[in-house]
C-alpha cells in the first residue's frame, strides 16, 4: 500500500511539474533576428505566430490544431523583453481555461515543426505568419526574400483546416 501511495504521489508530481513547466508563471516575449529578419519569440528563442482564422482576439485553433500549433499560455500576465513593447502584450482566455499570451489582440502560438530556437517553417503554412515586433505579419517569399503586412482583424474563415 504504502509503495502505491508512493507511485501516486510521484506520478501527481511529474505531473504537476509537467503542466508548471507547460505555463509559465509569467511568459516572456522578445525579438530576435531570424532568416525573415526580426520577429517575436518566447524565452528560449522559439518563433511565435500568429493564425489568419482567429478572430476578436479569441483562439480559433484547439484540438489537432493546437498539438500542431502549441499555444503560447501563461500563468499570469505576460512579460516584454528585449525589444518587445509591452502594451501590445496582453492575454485571453482559451477554450480549457488557459490563458494565452496575445499581441497587438491576436493569439500567439509556436510552430510544432520548429524544434530549435531561430528556425522560422511556420511561415511556409496557409493562414500562419510570423510577427515583427510592430505587430506586422512576416511570411516568406518566393527567393528566400521577406515580406510583412500589417496584422488587420483576421478575414472570415474561408473553410479547409487551415493548419
Amino acid at each position: 500500500m504504502r509503495r502505491l501511495l508512493l507511485l501516486l504521489s510521484l506520478a501527481t508530481f511529474a505531473v504537476a511539474v509537467t503542466a508548471a513547466a507547460a505555463a509559465p508563471r509569467h511568459a516572456q516575449v522578445a525579438v530576435r533576428s531570424t532568416s525573415l529578419g526580426r520577429v517575436l519569440v518566447d524565452a528560449r528563442g522559439h518563433t511565435l505566430y500568429i493564425f489568419d482564422h482567429d478572430k476578436g482576439g479569441k483562439s480559433a485553433c484547439s484540438g489537432a490544431c493546437a498539438a500542431l500549433w502549441p499555444p503560447l499560455v501563461t500563468g499570469g500576465a505576460p512579460v516584454a523583453i528585449k525589444g518587445v513593447d509591452a502594451s501590445l502584450l496582453g492575454t485571453t482566455k482559451r477554450g480549457d481555461g488557459k490563458l494565452q499570451v496575445t499581441f497587438a489582440r491576436h493569439p500567439l502560438y509556436f510552430f510544432g515543426a520548429d524544434a530549435k530556437a531561430g528556425q522560422v517553417g511556420g511561415v511556409a503554412v496557409a493562414h500562419w505568419a510570423a510577427v515583427s515586433p510592430t505587430g506586422a505579419k512576416v511570411h516568406a517569399k518566393s527567393g528566400g526574400s521577406t515580406s510583412t503586412t500589417p496584422a488587420p482583424s483576421p478575414p472570415p474563415y474561408g473553410g479547409g483546416d487551415g493548419y
